[in-house]
């Protein structure tokens, strides 16, 4: 049985309450009972009988009031769980612990910051089920605070664990440092260093990752923002050595990073072996020994050749085509804005001279050596001493062949010669009282 409405032309529409069956291949139907007196509400609830649905229907069960999203958190706290992450970080629960997760997964899902993260734990203003998920009652940014300084004292315990699981003896042992800025002036670390992310002047920190050979993380340390790379490699063997007990892995690094003075005086002395990678200067002195000959790419791209300078070392030596195409396109171009800039610098006329100052003085050429007194190489009209007119103040530089410089003014020892002028007199005056005069010697 079910309930059909027949419209009718100029008439309220008829309800029916109308049985269906089939017949010889075709659908025969007749009218049990006409409900078009019946109130809506009345034959909504027959039709539902007749449906089988609930007296109260889906759209009235509940209201909706917010949809929360919940599966990318269920996949990242499965991924998380998997890896026992949580157990790593603390082997009982407590709201510390939950809330590292939480920050941990909100990294992961939406970075940004500790008051974004609290904003998202909230109930009024979450914008997933993480807070519900992980039973997270009211937090707020100085409580995730106090979850990384909680996190902070057992930073050790987690790094010593991470080493278990994921290094041994002969292992690679990936290391490398970054940097980020940050505001404020508050971070006892803070420094202004070189930038990485093109932020310049902004005061920096540094950090260095310790990774395995998958890429792993497993022991990270912060450094002054403007610390040299090298100088943080003393830190991480010691580290290797002393806290997770290591005694031969492989440590690489970047040329930056593993320089020939800290192999030479940190990785060779504790008994590590390295990778690391020589810098332009040592490699062209590779090839003027005549230990690498650029002749080996012409069949390959990747080759091993030994040095006398380099005793029970291995050097591969690869070459890059796109690199290298790369980088003469790049000459090409600062090439041409070179050129570019020296016609625009030949083609720039000089400003006129304001009325009654005189001709400006010419370029100085470029190699013209410079007078101790400091004053332009240029030639200036001779000017007759205030006290003794005989002697007059050339003031040109550079003296010509044969010329000794010679006090001309009344002084102490007026016969006395140096090796160059004194300080000359720029006074439209004269020369001072010690000024000097160019005469042949």
């Amino acid at each position: 049985m079910y309930i059909e409405t027949v419209p009718n032309r100029n008439s309220p529409p008829a309800i029916l309450l109308r049985e269906g069956w089939r017949e010889g291949g075709k659908v025969r139907k007749r009218t049990l009972a006409n409900l078009s007196k019946w109130p809506k509400a009345k034959v909504d609830a027959l039709r539902r009988v007749l449906g089988n649905e609930p007296l109260v229907g889906r759209e009235e069960a509940f209201d909706i009031v917010r949809s929360r999203p919940h599966g990318h958190v269920a996949a990242v706290l499965g991924a998380l769980r998997k890896l026992r992450l949580e157990r790593l970080i603390a082997p009982r629960r407590s709201p510390e612990r939950d809330r590292a997760v939480a920050m941990i997964v909100a990294r992961v899902l939406d970075p940004g910051s500790k008051l974004a993260a609290a904003r998202n734990l909230a109930e009024a203003t979450a914008g997933d089920s993480l807070a519900e998920t992980l039973a997270i009652g009211a937090a707020d940014e100085d409580d995730l605070y106090a979850a990384m300084d909680w996190l902070l004292a057992r930073r050790e315990r987690i790094e010593r664990a991470l080493a278990r699981r994921h290094l041994g003896e002969g292992a690679l042992v990936l290391y490398d440092l970054t940097s980020v800025y940050l505001e404020g002036r508050k971070c006892p670390l803070a420094r202004r260093g070189r930038s990485r992310d093109g932020k310049k002047g902004k005061l920096r920190i540094e950090f260095g990752l310790l990774c395995d050979a998958e890429g792993r993380p497993v022991a990270a340390e912060v450094f002054p923002g403007n610390a040299a790379d090298a100088a943080t490699v003393g830190a991480q063997i010691d580290k290797l050595r002393a806290r997770f007990g290591l005694s031969k892995v492989v440590l690489v690094g970047d040329r930056g990073m593993l320089t020939e003075a800290r192999i030479r005086e940190e990785v060779r002395p504790a008994g590590l072996d390295w990778i690391g990678a020589l810098r332009g200067p040592a490699i062209r002195k590779l090839v003027e020994s005549g230990a690498l000959r650029l002749s080996l790419f012409d069949e390959t791209d990747l080759a091993e050749v030994r040095a006398d300078a380099y005793p029970g070392e291995r050097l591969v030596v690869c070459r890059n085509p796109l690199l290298a195409d790369e980088r003469a396109r790049k000459r090409e171009e600062l090439n041409g804005t070179c050129a570019a800039n020296s016609r625009r610098c030949c083609s720039t006329t000089r400003i006129r001279p304001a009325p009654g100052r005189g001709a400006l003085p010419p370029w100085p050429r470029r190699g013209s050596p410079t007078p101790p007194c400091g004053r332009p190489a240029r030639s200036a009209p001779a000017r007759a001493c205030p006290r003794t007119a005989s002697a007059p103040c050339f003031g040109i530089w550079p003296p010509s062949p044969g010329t000794a410089w010679r006090r001309a003014c009344p002084a102490p020892n007026p016969s006395t010669s140096s090796p160059g002028p004194p300080n000359c007199s720029a006074e439209p005056s004269g020369c001072s009282a010690c000024a000097c005069s160019s005469v042949p010697s």
